[in-house]
């Protein structure tokens, strides 16, 4: 695995496939991650994740400092366990994304193409359309050995 690299999203992973999660401050990141946690996701990296690329496979990881923490709006920070993931989908959270789509763009982490959906993280189903989204658009798991 090559250095990991610090990048500025909340991820969870399901199934073993991570989901980042990216947009602007107050976007919503931490809330949805909670929202998948709940519904039986893990948390990878609240407010930041470290990226390592092997081969095509980029692996989203806790990063050390931050490791296992998840700000909880109006509540305060709790510790939660974490787990190591594939990444297989970016969803930029946006209250301008799109209603309808056909399919995913594509967004360049570590020089790897991950599908990438602009998403609109209000409403009370916006973790079962994220976990839709992933389903639907997400890179299949790759088996390593």
């Amino acid at each position: 695995m090559n250095a990991p690299l610090f990048h500025q999203a909340t991820a969870v992973a399901i199934g073993g496939r991570a989901v980042l999660l990216e947009g602007a401050p107050g976007a919503g990141k931490s809330s949805l991650a909670l929202a998948l946690i709940d519904r039986g996701a893990t948390l990878v990296g609240d407010d930041g994740v470290a990226l390592s690329r092997q081969g095509a496979i980029l692996w989203a990881a806790p990063p050390p400092n931050i490791a296992g923490l998840l700000e909880i709006r109006n509540v305060g920070i709790v510790t939660m366990p974490t787990a190591i993931a594939q990444v297989a989908l970016v969803l930029t959270l946006t209250t301008d994304a799109p209603r309808y789509i056909e399919q995913a763009g594509e967004a360049l982490r570590a020089d790897l193409s991950i599908p990438h959906l602009a998403f609109d993280p209000r409403g009370p189903a916006c973790a079962v359309r994220a976990e839709y989204a992933l389903a639907l658009h997400g890179l299949p798991r790759t088996e390593t050995t």
